[in-house]
C-alpha cells in the first residue's frame, strides 16, 4: 500500500500540557485508518495538525512523499485535506447550500450556483435526506444531528484526497450512520485516504482497515490491521486496563422502582413533539429512544421549560406541573444535561468552579453567590468523579476533554440533589472508559431514588442502561418496552420514521383492501414477537397483538404459522389462515416479516401471487455514491 500521508515525530505542547509526544502516523491511499484513544489521548490534536488547524512544535509531515506545512486550514483544503469535526464549524446564518459549498466561496472567479445546487442536491439524495434537509434553510434552524450531516456533506463536496472524520456519527441515527459507512468505503475504493476517529468499537471494527492507538499523546499501537486485534485488547490499549463490559458496572439493580415522579400525557410542542406519553418512577432509568428528528430532545426541553407546551399534561410528584422557565424547573427539582455540550452545557470562558455552580445560581436565594455553603459537597462530588478539586476548580473548562466536561456538568446537577434528572445524549463524543464511569454513576443516582430519563441515539447504550425504553418516532410515542426484552435490530424497527415506514404501511393497507383480514409488519427474537405496524380491525382475523406490542409467540393467535414459516398459507386450530413473507435490507439483513391473516372461512388468494406482490413492494434500490467524491 502506497503511503498517501506520513507523519513522524510530531510534538505539540499547550502550556504545561504535552498533547503529542513524538507521534507517528501513516495513511495509505484507498484505506480507512482508525485513530483511537481515550479522551485527552491526542487524537483531535493530531487530526488538527493534519488539517492545518494548529501547527506542530516539531515533526515531519509528508503528502505523496513531499514535505507538507500548512499555515491554516484553507491551505490544507487546497492541498486536498478536509476534516469533519465533532463540534460543527458551520456559519449559522448561511443556508444549507452555502455551508455545504463554503470552501468554494473563497475561490477566485465566478461562482456556478446552479452547478453547486445540483451537486449539493445529489449529495443530500445519497444520504436519504431529501425530505428532511432543505438547501435554502438557515443552518441555525437545524437540529444538531442535521448540522452534523451538513458538516459531512461539506467535506464531500470538495475534491479531497484525505478526509478526517472526527466522531462523525455522534449525532447520526443508525440508518444515517450505515449510509455514511457505505460512502466512506466507496471513497476509499476510489483511492481516497480516510482517517476515522471514533469511540464506538462496533464502528471501528465495521468500517476500518487499520488502527492506530494513542494514549497520553504517544502512539502505543501503530497501524495494526483491524482484523488482527480483538475488542478487549483494543480497549486495554486505549485505557490501559481491562474493560470486559462497558455496562457491567451498571447492570440493572433489580430493585423495585418507587412512586411515579414524572408523568407525561399526550404532550405536544410543535413542530417536533406531537403526542408523547410516558412515566418515570423514583429509582428508575427510562430511555427515550428514536432517530434524529424524532422529538426526543424537544420533549425533555419542554419538560424543563425551554419550550412551550401546546397541549397535553405534565405531572410532577402527582401534581400538575408546567415549567414556565428553566429556573422554575430547577427549583422544582429537575435537572437537564443538554445534547449540545459546547453550545448549551458550558460557558467556555468560565472556570470549572463557575461552570459547576451555574445550576446553584438558578436555585440560590439571598445575597451573594452562596458558593461557600456548597464547598464541602463540591469537593466530595469531584472526588467521586475522579476530578481532584485542587487541580480542576480554578482551571478553564476548555483545557479539559469532552468526557471531563461532561463529568463537571453531571456534578453541577448532583450538587442540587434533583428528584428528576434529564440527560440528552450524555455520552456523545465520550471515550469508552468515561462512558463506563458515567453509566455506573447514573445507576448509583437511580439507586438513591432519583428518577432518570436518558435520551440516546445509541441503541446499544439505551438497551444496556435503561430499565424501560420509550420509543419515539416523528414526535409520537410508538411503544414502551422493558430494556431487557429488546435487541438493537427490533428497537431500530420501532424507531423507523413514520415517513420512511409509509411504504410498508401502504403495503399493509393494500393487502387488507385486496384480500381482507389484517396486515402486519413483525419481527421475531427467540420466543418473542414484536409488532412494528398493523393495519385492519377485523376481530375474526385478529392475530393476537397490536401495533407497538410485544408478546411471547406462544401467546399469539398465529403461533402455528409463526412456527411453520411456510411458503403458503398456514391454518390455526380455529381456522384463521396466515401468510408470512420475510423482507431483507440492501445488505441482506433481516427486516422482519410482512404478514396477512384472514378470518376462518375466508377465500384464500393465491399465496405465490401475494408473496410476489409483497416482495416487489419491499424491494430496495441499490445505494450509489455518484459525485460523492
Amino acid at each position: 500500500m502506497t503511503d498517501l500521508l506520513a507523519l513522524s515525530d510530531i510534538w505539540k505542547r499547550f502550556g504545561a500540557t504535552i498533547a503529542l509526544a513524538g507521534a507517528d502516523f501513516t495513511l495509505g491511499a484507498g484505506e480507512v485508518h482508525a485513530l483511537v484513544g481515550a479522551n485527552g489521548a491526542g487524537k483531535s490534536t493530531l487530526s488538527r495538525v493534519i488539517s492545518g488547524h494548529i501547527q506542530p512544535d516539531r515533526g515531519d509531515l509528508r503528502l505523496d512523499g513531499r514535505p507538507l506545512r500548512h499555515a491554516n486550514a484553507r491551505e490544507a483544503i487546497r492541498s486536498g485535506i478536509a476534516m469533519v469535526t465533532q463540534e460543527t464549524s458551520l456559519a449559522p446564518d448561511l443556508s444549507v447550500l452555502e455551508n455545504i459549498m463554503l470552501p468554494r466561496l473563497g475561490q477566485r472567479g465566478r461562482l456556478d450556483w446552479r452547478g453547486m445546487r445540483a451537486h449539493a442536491g445529489r449529495l443530500i439524495e445519497e444520504f436519504g435526506q431529501e425530505g428532511g434537509l432543505s438547501l435554502d434553510v438557515p443552518v441555525r434552524e437545524l437540529s444538531i444531528g442535521q448540522r452534523q450531516m451538513v458538516e459531512i456533506l461539506k467535506a464531500l463536496a470538495i475534491d479531497s484526497r484525505v478526509i478526517i472524520f472526527d466522531e462523525p456519527t455522534a449525532s447520526l441515527s443508525p440508518m444515517e450512520s450505515e449510509i455514511l459507512f457505505g460512502i466512506i468505503r466507496a471513497l476509499a475504493a476510489r483511492g481516497r485516504g480516510v482517517i476515522f476517529v471514533s469511540h464506538r468499537l462496533e464502528e471501528i471494527f465495521s468500517v476500518t482497515d487499520r488502527i492506530t492507538v494513542l494514549r497520553e499523546g504517544r502512539v502505543v499501537a501503530a497501524g495494526v490491521a483491524t482484523d488482527h486485534i480483538a475488542p478487549p485488547e483494543l480497549v486495554r490499549l486505549m485505557v490501559g486496563r481491562e474493560l470486559s463490559d462497558v455496562y457491567a458496572s451498571g447492570a440493572r439493580s433489580g430493585h423495585a422502582p418507587g412512586k411515579v415522579v414524572l408523568s407525561v400525557s399526550h404532550l405536544a410542542a410543535p413542530p417536533r413533539v406531537r403526542d408523547v406519553s410516558f412515566t418515570v418512577r423514583a429509582g428508575e432509568i427510562v430511555g427515550l429512544a428514536g432517530l434524529v428528528g424524532a422529538g426526543r430532545s424537544e420533549t425533555v426541553e419542554t419538560i424543563f421549560g425551554l419550550r412551550p407546551a401546546a397541549a397535553g399534561r405534565i405531572d410532577l410528584d402527582g401534581q400538575a406541573f408546567r415549567a414556565r422557565s428553566p429556573r422554575a424547573a430547577i427549583r422544582a427539582g429537575i435537572g437537564l444535561i443538554p445534547e449540545d455540550r459546547r453550545g448549551q452545557g458550558i460557558v467556555p470562558d468560565f472556570s470549572v468552579r463557575e461552570n459547576l455552580m451555574l445550576a446553584h445560581l438558578g436555585d440560590h436565594r439571598g445575597p451573594g453567590l452562596g458558593y461557600e455553603q456548597r464547598s464541602s459537597t463540591v469537593r466530595a462530588l469531584l472526588d467521586t468523579l475522579g476530578l481532584p478539586a485542587h487541580r480542576v476548580l480554578d482551571a478553564s473548562m476548555l483545557t479539559f476533554s469532552g468526557g471531563m466536561q461532561q463529568k463537571v456538568i453531571l456534578a453541577r446537577w448532583l450538587l442540587l440533589g434533583p428528584k428528576l434528572l434529564l440527560l440528552d445524549e450524555p455520552t456523545r463524543g465520550v471515550d469508552i472508559g468515561t462512558r463506563a464511569s458515567i453509566y455506573a454513576l447514573l445507576r448509583r443516582i437511580a439507586a438513591e431514588g432519583v428518577a432518570v430519563v436518558v435520551v440516546s441515539s445509541d441503541f446499544e447504550e439505551v438497551i444496556g442502561l435503561a430499565d424501560r425504553i420509550v420509543v419515539l418516532s416523528d414526535g409520537v410515542t410508538v411503544t414502551e418496552i422493558p430494556g431487557d426484552l429488546v435487541d438493537i435490530e427490533n428497537l431500530a424497527m420501532f424507531a423507523a420514521p413514520r415517513s420512511s415506514a409509509a411504504r410498508t404501511r401502504a403495503l399493509l393497507a393494500a393487502l387488507r383492501d385486496a384480500y381482507g383480514g389484517i396486515g402486519c409488519w413483525i419481527g421475531l427474537d427467540g420466543e418473542r414477537l414484536f409488532c412494528f405496524d398493523r393495519v385492519g380491525d377485523d376481530e375474526a382475523a385478529d392475530p393476537g397483538f397490536a401495533a407497538g406490542g410485544f408478546a411471547p409467540i406462544a401467546a399469539t393467535r398465529i403461533a402455528v404459522a409463526l412456527a411453520a414459516r411456510a411458503e403458503g398459507f398456514v391454518f390455526e386450530a380455529d381456522g384463521r389462515a396466515s401468510l408470512l413473507v420475510p423482507i431483507r435490507g440492501r445488505r441482506g439483513h433481516d427486516l422482519g416479516l410482512i404478514g396477512l391473516t384472514l378470518p376462518p372461512g375466508a377465500p384464500l388468494p393465491d399465496a405465490a401471487a401475494v408473496r410476489a406482490r409483497i416482495e416487489a413492494a419491499t424491494a430496495l434500490p441499490t445505494l450509489t455514491i455518484a459525485d460523492a467524491a
